[in-house]
C-alpha cells in the first residue's frame, strides 16, 4: 500500500494528515445525534476498531490480488472485504450491549468505524510522498483523500447504518433483508468510486466526488427521519 519507513517525523506527519480529516468528518457527522450522543469512550473505541481493520483487510485484499485475475472483480472484492470488515468490527464489539438503543444509532456508530478506517488507510498513502521528500504531492494527495475516500467510507458505512436504523423496529427477518440491501449498495457504491478513480486515473474526480455528496445529501435527510423515529420510541 505504502513505502514504510522508520522516520518518526515522516510516521508522525503522515498519521496527523491521515487522521486529522478523519475527526473532522466525525466531529461533522455527530452533530446529527445530538439529542442522545453515545459516550465518547465508545466512539474513540469505535474509531480505533476501525484503525485495526485496516491491517485486518490487507491480508485478503493480497489473497484476491494473487488469485483474481479479472481487475473488475478484484475491485468488487476489495471493496467488499472492507465494507464486511467494518461492520463485522462494530457488531462483534456492541454484540449483547445496549449502546445501540435507538435508529440513529446505527449509522452513527457504522460512520464512526468507517472514518477509523479511513484514517490510517490515508496515512499509510501518504507515508511514501512524504518519506521521497514530495511534501506538496503529499499534501495533494491528503487533500484529495479528505475530499473523496474518506467521504466514501463514510457514506458507504452509513449506508447500511441507515438501512439497519430504517428496520430497528421491525422483525428480525426483515432486518436482515434491510443489512443485505445496506450491505450490497454500499459495495456498488465503493466499488464504483475505486473503479472511477482507478481506470480513469482520477480524471473523473470532480464527477464521482460530485455524486458522493448527492447521496451525502440524502444521507442526511434520511438521518432526520431516524431522529423522528427515535424520539417517538
Amino acid at each position: 500500500m505504502a513505502i514504510l519507513t522508520t522516520d518518526p517525523k515522516i510516521l508522525g506527519l503522515a498519521l496527523f494528515g491521515g487522521i486529522a480529516p478523519a475527526l473532522f468528518w466525525l466531529w461533522f457527522w455527530l452533530r446529527e445525534d445530538n439529542q442522545k450522543p453515545e459516550p465518547k469512550g465508545l466512539i474513540a473505541t469505535i474509531f480505533f476498531i476501525g484503525m485495526i481493520s485496516v491491517i485486518v483487510v490487507i491480508p485478503f485484499q493480497k489473497f484476491i490480488q494473487s488469485n483474481v485475475t479479472s481487475h473488475d472483480w478484484q475491485i468488487i472484492g476489495w471493496a467488499s472485504i472492507e465494507e464486511l470488515v467494518k461492520y463485522f468490527g462494530v457488531v462483534i464489539l456492541l454484540y449483547k450491549t445496549k449502546f445501540v438503543d435507538e435508529p440513529i444509532d446505527w449509522p452513527i456508530v457504522l460512520i464512526t468505524v468507517a472514518l477509523g478506517f479511513a484514517a490510517l488507510e490515508n496515512s499509510l498513502f501518504l507515508i511514501k510522498p512524504l518519506s521521497l521528500g514530495q511534501a506538496t504531492v503529499g499534501l495533494l494527495t491528503g487533500q484529495l483523500r479528505f475530499l473523496g475516500s474518506t467521504l466514501l467510507h463514510a457514506v458507504s458505512s452509513g449506508i447500511v447504518g441507515i438501512a439497519l436504523g430504517l428496520s430497528f423496529y421491525m422483525g428480525k427477518y426483515v432486518k436482515k433483508l434491510y443489512l443485505f440491501a445496506g450491505l450490497i449498495l454500499a459495495i456498488a457504491l465503493h466499488s464504483t468510486f475505486n473503479f472511477f478513480i482507478m481506470e480513469n486515473d482520477g480524471n473523473n474526480f470532480l464527477r464521482v466526488l460530485g455524486f458522493l455528496w448527492v447521496v451525502t445529501i440524502i444521507i442526511m435527510l434520511l438521518f432526520e427521519k431516524l431522529r423522528r423515529m427515535s424520539v417517538k420510541n
